[in-house]
């Protein structure tokens, strides 16, 4: 355990004990987490020079894991146990609540939620228990309620210790990433960066200690998945970083996640070209415009061939790069482009963002034009 470790790890166990006074008795990267959709960037790439005054606040990646997966998934999926007719009951209600989330259901999903809970608890199930509270927290999560996500996760944290989960588990680390977002939110910023660098030393440390593990101990899409984790946790940090304007920093991490997703999802996959694209992001706000232009290049390239969601947000970062470089015409060239597959999509948050590229193109065109 390094020593950097070592002074976290004591933030972590006071975390823990306030969980456990608690006691509530009744509550891309996708490879690495069931059913998590790749997060993409919506409306304005991480950062840049117009924006940056106005990108302080962190904005937490959209997840709809179920850490706890793993806890119940045997009882879900094998159907050689014999469950019981409570236990099927309990499924049923849980399959119907993430089935509303997907949906975007969310006053449904939490009535189904609370009905599952109580069935939980009445066939005193704590794997039922536990996934239905990591859900609950999800749902929070993604409705924005802070203060309500953060009491059900560390509800979800305590039940997993239990159930015998430890620290390392990559279902705690995912929890204990979501909680380090919500910090960030509520600018608990000691809390928040405590909770970034626990997730990435622990698996930094899991990684190395597991790497000259044989198949048999664990698999290889076992240690697949930790990087993957690994990944998600580098960009989150990242992002922290950036709304913090710690650039240098948010560079290293995005580098990090970057590596990390080219060799274990390849050139080609959504969540390299996001992370091309934010990469450029942080070096055009530090005013290296020549290497912004190279990730930038590089993201629009694959996306293009891959047919990427979110080519207009890309053509709106690079139509952005080159306004700070002057290159107008250019500029308003890959603007307009942009706001045709930005209007296609119906993205109001890009589109916004675009309008205001041509105007401020707009505003240059007629400054030169009275300067000659």
């Amino acid at each position: 355990m390094t020593p950097r470790t070592m002074l976290l790890r004591p933030v972590l166990r006071t975390c823990v004990s306030a969980v456990r006074r608690l006691s509530v008795r009744g509550a891309g990267w996708q490879a690495a987490r069931r059913g998590v959709p790749a997060r993409p960037r919506l409306g304005v790439p991480a950062l840049s020079p117009v924006c940056a005054q106005n990108n302080s606040t962190y904005r937490p990646p959209i997840l709809l894991s179920a850490a706890a997966f793993f806890l119940f998934s045997k009882l879900v999926e094998d159907e050689d146990e014999g469950l019981t007719t409570a236990e099927e009951n309990i499924i049923y209600h849980l399959k119907k609540a993430k089935l509303s989330i997907m949906k975007g259901e969310m006053e449904e999903a939490e009535e189904l939620l609370h009905k599952t809970l109580r069935l939980a608890h009445e066939c005193k199930s704590k794997r039922a228990i536990t996934y239905t509270y990591d859900l609950m927290a999800n749902l929070a999560f993604l409705r924005g309620e802070y203060d309500k996500a953060e009491k059900l996760f560390k509800t979800t944290l305590v039940y997993m210790m239990d159930e015998g989960v430890k620290q390392d588990d990559n279902s705690f680390i995912e929890i204990s990433l979501k909680l380090s977002s919500i910090y960030a939110s509520l600018n608990q910023k000691e809390l928040a960066v405590a909770g970034f660098q626990f997730c990435i030393m622990s698996l930094d440390e899991k990684i190395e200690e597991e790497k000259d593990l044989s198949e048999e101990i664990r698999t290889a899409e076992d240690k697949t998945n930790t990087r993957l984790l690994l990944g998600l946790c580098l960009d989150s940090y990242a992002r922290y970083l950036v709304a913090n304007s710690q650039l240098l920093h948010a560079q290293t991490m995005y580098e990090k996640a970057l590596q990390i997703c080219r060799e274990e999802q390849g050139e080609l996959h959504p969540q390299t070209v996001t992370l091309l694209s934010d990469l450029a992001a942080v070096l055009e706000a530090q005013g290296r415009f020549d290497e912004a232009y190279t990730y930038i290049k590089q993201a629009l390239d694959t996306a293009q061939k891959t047919e990427h969601p979110n080519q207009h947000v890309i053509l709106g970062n690079m139509a952005t790069l080159l306004l700070h470089q002057d290159h107008l015409v250019d500029a308003e060239q890959i603007f307009k482009e942009a706001l045709i597959k930005a209007e296609e999509k119906k993205d109001l948050g890009s589109i916004s963002y675009i309008q205001d590229g041509l105007l401020e193109l707009s505003r240059r065109k007629k400054n030169e034009e009275q300067n000659h």
